[in-house]
């Protein structure tokens, strides 16, 4: 196991940070970390990074106890934090080539190593600029690039897309897939529950320090009792219509807002073609027929009664 946090407790004062919290990160697997805003995920990371001092448990990385002094596992972990540090006085080139040399001291390896992540993060034609002259989503590559240089085995990324454009996100996911594809664990967490999705093998939510779901998507999805939706375009809808239609076996919710019918089954295509025979034999006019089945943030939403913010 790359991590292996048991029974972690971190208190402030009369504030419980983390409550008995366990985690444990396989190799090779792209872990991520939720929770609301005060969850406590940031000081699990920390913990785990020996940053910060805990009151009880115990934390091993790589098999070995996590201790400020443990140089050897540090060497083998890159850091992506949320708040982008670089030097500003320094050159893409420059800044890689600094967080890389805290690592590597060899130089030739280390101009390799830099070259590397300079290409790997597309900033081939930003080398000799500074990040003043970046865009936001560059300048989150650059983030990236200085914390994975020296090809760490485990990589934990914290909030690494905010307030990046569409395509640096698509950059920065691709990149976090390619890194887990060459043998690094990944440890990830974000408020986008799409790129969770996406790019997760694995999930744990957590709240108030406690550690309430683990699992795959799948699994987490499974744990809930959310139900298909059957989303319908429809022009008008008596109230005697919708009665009818919460009336359907299965059916769990159903409404009707800016022309636009919502249901939500646990029985899926069945309750579909319910709900068309009884658009049909009312005579209510609609177009547009879809599906979805339920989301990450359609489960956490569920779990923790509460929406990710940023």
């Amino acid at each position: 196991m790359v991590i292996d946090a048991r029974n972690l407790v971190k208190r402030y004062g009369t504030l419980t940070a983390l409550d008995h919290l366990d985690i444990g990160v396989h190799e090779g697997e792209v872990f991520g970390l939720l929770g609301p805003n005060g969850s406590g995920k940031t000081t699990a990371i920390n913990c785990i990074l020996s940053l910060l001092e805990y009151d009880e448990g115990t934390i091993e990385v790589f098999g070995t106890p996590m201790t400020p002094e443990n140089y050897a596992a540090k060497r083998d972990i890159g850091i992506v934090m949320q708040n982008v540090a670089v030097f500003q006085e320094l050159t893409v080139h420059e800044n890689i080539d600094y967080f890389c040399g805290l690592y590597v001291t060899d130089k030739a390896l280390r101009k390799k190593l830099v070259d590397e992540a300079i290409a790997f993060t597309g900033l081939e034609d930003f080398r000799k600029f500074r990040p003043k002259k970046l865009s936001g989503g560059l300048l989150r590559r650059l983030n990236i690039a200085c914390g994975i240089a020296h090809k760490p085995k485990l990589i934990i990324l914290d909030e690494p897309t905010v307030a990046v454009d569409p395509q640096s996100r698509n950059k920065i996911l691709e990149g976090i897939t390619e890194l887990n594809r060459n043998g690094a664990t990944v440890v990830y967490t974000s408020h986008y529950m799409e790129e969770v999705e996406q790019i997760c093998t694995r999930i744990m939510i957590i709240d108030k320090g406690r550690a309430i779901a683990t699992g795959t998507k799948d699994e987490l999805k499974e744990m809930v009792s959310i139900g298909e939706k059957v989303i319908v375009d429809a022009e008008e809808l008596p109230d005697s219509v919708m009665a009818e239609l919460r009336m359907i076996d299965g059916v769990s919710s159903s409404e009707y807002v800016d022309k636009v019918l919502t249901v939500v089954s646990e029985r899926g295509m069945s309750s579909l073609e319910e709900v068309l025979e009884i658009l049909k034999r009312t005579g209510v006019k609609y177009s547009r027929i879809r599906t979805e089945l339920p989301t990450l943030n359609d489960v956490f939403l569920e779990i923790t009664g509460k929406e990710l913010r940023d």
